[in-house]
């Protein structure tokens, strides 16, 4: 038997559409050519964008340069607010945010720019409410001040006024202690011999058996009624108050310094004009001469006379 071949025809391969070569060839171009804009740019856009950095840096520099001088402005206002008794926590906080925000590494971007363009308005805002606070503490301080000044003034006033008073009520003591101040009158010194016989002076020893000295206290309504203690000194032509422990004698104090009496006595003043006498036996002869007699009543004299011994 004979096998018969069958041959099935070749089907040829479609071709390819000459358009889309076209197509093809146009987009590898056009990829060409960007890919080539990217690494080569045109002189005019490279320019371009140097331009927008450089002024995008300085106008970040800018921005923190005038950072830099609110932060200085913060300082002062902080100084100024804390001088006038204000609050100043709001400052020293936006003071330690900037410090902060300083140290930081910027980047020159429009973003971060306007960030710190944003901060700077706020610290600005904060500095002019600041100046207004700053302006009303002043205004207070000043009444304050003026205040403080009327109160001073019067207080000055008050304390003169007082030292007036003080000065005047001193001056008025001292007249009543000056009015109250007991006075002898009829002052009489007499020598008395051993049989009782009085003399007048001037005297001869044999006639001094005792000194006799009587005086009356005048009368004194402004002396208040109390006790005192008077006494007499008998000085001699040196100067030499006549002095002696065993008959006495004794001291007391006049215009500051200690000195000696002679003889003396405790009395009870009832201002009745009362009248006092003092026997006072030296023991020995009187040298000739002149003799004073002084009066005191406590740190005061009240009175004197003389006598005279041949």
């Amino acid at each position: 038997m004979s096998e018969t071949t069958s041959t099935q025809p070749v089907q040829p391969a479609p071709k390819k559409s000459h358009k889309s070569t076209i197509i093809i060839a146009l987009m590898a171009v056009i990829i060409i050519v960007q890919g080539i804009k990217i690494f080569v740019l045109d002189p005019r856009e490279e320019q371009r964008l140097i331009d927008e950095k450089t002024s995008t840096q300085q106008e970040l520099d800018a921005t923190v340069q005038r950072m830099m001088e609110i932060k200085s402005e913060l300082d002062a206002k902080i100084a100024e607010v804390q001088k006038l008794g204000g609050d100043v926590s709001d400052l020293q906080k936006a003071k330690t945010e900037l410090e902060t925000e300083l140290k930081r590494q910027k980047r020159a971007t429009g973003k971060e720019i306007k960030a710190l363009k944003d901060r700077v308005e706020g610290y600005e805002l904060l500095l002019k409410t600041k100046d207004e606070e700053i302006e009303k503490l002043k205004s207070v301080n000043k009444e304050l001040l003026s205040e403080n000044r009327n109160l001073k003034s019067e207080k000055n006033q008050l304390g003169d006024s007082i030292s007036q008073l003080s000065q005047s009520k001193e001056e008025l003591a001292t007249k009543v202690a000056i009015a109250s101040e007991l006075k002898a009158e009829n002052v009489r010194i007499l020598a008395v011999n051993d049989r009782g016989k009085e003399r007048e002076s001037p005297f001869k020893n044999r006639q001094l058996g005792k000194l006799k000295v009587e005086f009356n206290i005048a009368e004194n309504n402004v002396a208040p009624i109390e006790g005192k203690k008077i006494m007499i000194r008998i000085i001699d032509e040196n100067g030499q108050v006549i002095f002696d422990v065993a008959r006495g004698s004794g001291t007391f104090i006049y215009n500051g310094k200690e000195e000696f009496y002679t003889a003396s006595q405790e009395i009870l003043f009832d201002n009745t004009k009362q009248k006092l006498t003092y026997l006072y036996e030296k023991g020995s002869d009187y040298a000739s001469g002149s003799y004073t007699l002084e009066i005191y009543c406590d740190t005061y004299k009240m009175g004197s006379g003389q006598f005279v011994v041949k």
